[in-house]
């Protein structure tokens, strides 16, 4: 049987972080399928919170404030932790969400200037407190990583490389304040060598691996 889905025990909650093209979604889905664990992303999870992040990362609307942004984002999470998150917790299955609210107080927080108190109090709101047991930092030069992108942009990335500076330096303080929370993995090199570290890293901090 695997860690994931041991009988009577808590799933583990593991989010992953990081900057535009830092390579989240393909990390995630590794970690998630060598642990058994149930895969989301955000904003998603869910049919509600996916319809929400078709609009709020539609580059057809560029008039969407940043505050409209940030509540839009806090009610894609709040159905996401209420629907699926915590139900598979409580099941005892492991769950890995690509972002989480880490990313609502870098982007909207403090990309879009309004404040990560703000943020938090909102966030600690919408997921009724629920923290991930880790968040797994994928840390890469931003520049580098935003050539990954390509031309095909959502709204939030089309808003530029300064954005993405100010967010990448943003989860780096995050992780250095709260070390006991976070793992930083360097996300240079192959997605295999990656893969590796990210195994090693989460490993050593839950003490949960492969079956």
């Amino acid at each position: 049987m695997s860690s994931s889905t041991t009988h009577g025990t808590r799933g583990r909650f593991i989010a992953f972080e990081g900057g535009d093209g830092s390579g989240k979604s393909t990390q995630a889905g590794l970690l998630a399928e060598t642990f058994d664990a149930t895969l989301t992303r955000e904003p998603g999870g869910t049919i509600v919170s996916t319809k929400i992040r078709e609009l709020v990362l539609d580059p057809a609307h560029p008039e969407l404030t940043a505050r409209t942004e940030a509540l839009l984002m806090a009610a894609a999470r709040a159905q996401h932790v209420e629907e699926l998150i915590v139900p598979t917790l409580e099941s005892g299955r492991d769950v890995v969400s690509d972002r989480y609210v880490a990313s609502s107080l870098a982007y909207q927080g403090v990309g879009r200037g309004l404040g990560v108190d703000l943020i938090a109090d909102l966030n600690a709101f919408a997921t009724a407190g629920l923290e991930p047991d880790l968040t797994v930092l994928l840390d890469t030069d931003p520049v580098a990583a935003r050539s990954r992108l390509g031309d095909d942009l959502d709204r939030i990335e089309e808003a530029g490389a300064d954005l993405g500076l100010r967010v990448v330096e943003c989860y780096r303080s995050f992780a250095a304040d709260a070390p006991d929370k976070w793992v930083v993995v360097d996300a240079n090199g192959s997605i295999g060598d990656v893969a590796s570290r990210v195994h090693a890293a989460v490993t050593e901090r839950l003490g949960r691996g492969a079956p």
